[in-house]
């Protein structure tokens, strides 16, 4: 068995069985956690959902007395964000594989636009992990996972982008094949690390702006 058709095979499906039992695991645990009954008295007039809903979008925007210090990050946050999106969801090829794996596809981009769109990204997530790393008090709140979470995210653009465009540093196959591998670290790594926060962002603001509401705080 050579590389490749073990990134195709045992790989891509091992992975996937891991993706889905731990995120079915956490999510149960999360379910369990919501069924505490809830002691304090509501304080605002209205309802709760309405205010759990506008949190979410709330936190959408940087305040002003943040935008000194974490502005440069929020502002890179939203477009390695975004350029992840694009690059996953609207590549040509990528879409391809949605339609053989889900049985239809989407229109997407122009090859051009992805690759530097993926460049893109890519140069702003190398800055952001050596940006930990250096600032004195990033790095003396960042964990392993903060580190590991960004590595993982980062492997499968560097490996696209090599495979994609032939790069003179190891036969395609092997490229393509580290490309997927990558791929399946990231499905592997994201139910047991902070990268879940992919399915919990809209929850947890929604309960955070439920829980602000029943204080009597703003959110």
């Amino acid at each position: 068995m050579t590389l490749l058709d073990f990134a195709r095979g045992p790989a891509q499906q091992w992975s996937a069985i891991i993706f889905t039992i731990g995120m079915l695991w956490r999510g149960v645990a999360l379910a369990v956690m919501l069924r505490n009954k809830t002691l304090s008295a509501d304080r605002f007039p209205g309802t709760s959902t309405a205010h759990g809903v506008q949190t979410i979008f709330n936190r959408f925007k940087l305040q002003p007395y943040f935008a000194r210090r974490v502005g440069f990050q929020y502002l890179m946050g939203w477009i390695w964000h975004i350029g992840f999106v694009i690059t996953v969801f609207f590549f040509q090829v990528h879409i391809a594989f949605f339609r053989g794996l889900l049985g239809f596809g989407w229109p997407g981009l122009p090859n051009a636009v992805v690759i530097a769109v993926a460049a893109l990204t890519t140069g702003i997530l190398l800055i952001l992990i050596v940006r930990r790393y250096v600032h004195p008090v990033l790095r003396y709140i960042s964990t392993f996972d903060d580190y590991a979470a960004a590595i993982v995210t980062v492997l499968p653009f560097l490996t696209g982008f090599l495979a994609f465009t032939h790069a003179p540093v190891a036969p395609y196959e092997t490229l393509f094949a580290l490309h997927l591998l990558s791929i399946c670290l990231l499905l592997v790594w994201m139910p047991f690390s902070k990268l879940f926060h992919v399915v919990t962002m809209f929850p947890s603001r929604y309960i955070l702006g439920v829980k602000l509401w029943r204080r009597g705080s703003k959110a």
